[in-house]
């Protein structure tokens, strides 16, 4: 002892060697309380993970769901017909237009 007290001397290292136990414990609970933590965190991350998966299930669903109603919804005949009108149209427009564009580019080389 450093100096004299009214304390017996038996409390003194009683008490002493409880507050080094728990110093000396101090980092491993700290690092148990690390661990804890990280794998909560780790745990609420894949909960994440799944809602996120089960969401865009869900997603892919319904746009297929309506891709399909869409596709059920039209008349066969006139849709093959209209989308050939479609595909065929500015085919000739897009050709002259690309044309023009090289020989545009053809025209600043020289």
């Amino acid at each position: 002892m450093a100096f004299p007290t009214s304390v017996n001397d038996q409390v003194t290292d009683a008490v002493t060697q409880s507050n080094v136990k728990v110093v000396g414990e101090a980092p491993a609970m700290a690092m148990g309380s690390l661990y804890q933590t990280m794998a909560h965190s780790t745990g609420i991350l894949f909960e994440n993970s799944v809602s996120a998966q089960q969401q865009q299930n869900t997603l892919t669903q319904a746009a297929t769901n309506q891709g399909v109603m869409q596709i059920y919804s039209l008349d066969t005949t006139a849709a093959a017909g209209a989308t050939e009108k479609v595909a065929q149209t500015g085919v000739a427009d897009n050709l002259t237009s690309l044309l023009t564009i090289f020989k545009a580019f053809s025209d600043l080389r020289r």
